[in-house]
């Protein structure tokens, strides 16, 4: 298989980074996940992650945006929100076991949202922490105070974890592996 070029940049279309990060996971996915380091911070934010989805959940939150989404004609996922992806961020989800969708599912909104929600696990700052006045005014601040905390954790892993993987591709293009 040829080298892998660089990553696009942010402002590619996002099916060029999708494809970017799908063969960058085909060549690299067992080196980068062999490295301890690399694997702990995978396995940490998979549940500061699930922490902060399960919050989010008790706190009626992923029901309010299920109604919106299906009720009220279209969340804050709207079409055009997964172009603030980038290809590393996108690389992250498929090291953590994300298949990242060919095309948009549901016309109109994001690429990245399903039937669920979000098929992501690694998220968009925007996508962790944004909440509308009509959230904020229907859910408990008590609830919504852990909820921030459990963000502003999944959030902290996530940036180290990133920050891991640019310093494991650059060690792997110094070495010529990439």
């Amino acid at each position: 298989m040829a080298p892998l070029s660089d990553p696009p940049p942010l402002s590619a279309p996002i099916s060029r980074k999708i494809a970017w990060a799908n063969r960058a996971f085909a060549l690299w996915a067992p080196t980068l996940l062999e490295d301890q380091a690399f694997s702990t911070r995978v396995k940490l934010l998979e549940d500061a992650t699930a922490r902060s989805r399960h919050a989010m959940a008790e706190a009626g939150i992923t029901a309010l945006c299920a109604e919106c989404e299906t009720r009220e004609g279209g969340s804050c996922c709207g079409a055009g929100l997964e172009d603030r992806y980038d290809s590393l961020l996108l690389l992250l989800n498929r090291l953590m076991g994300v298949h990242l969708p060919g095309a948009t599912t549901r016309p109109g909104s994001c690429r990245f949202l399903g039937e669920g929600g979000c098929v992501l696990k690694a998220r968009h700052v925007i996508c962790v922490n944004y909440l509308c006045g009509k959230i904020i005014k229907a859910v408990d601040p008590g609830a919504l105070t852990r909820l921030r905390d459990l963000e502003g954790e999944e959030l902290e892993t996530l940036f180290l974890l990133h920050e891991e993987l640019r310093r494991l591709l650059r060690q792997l293009r110094s070495t010529g592996e990439a």
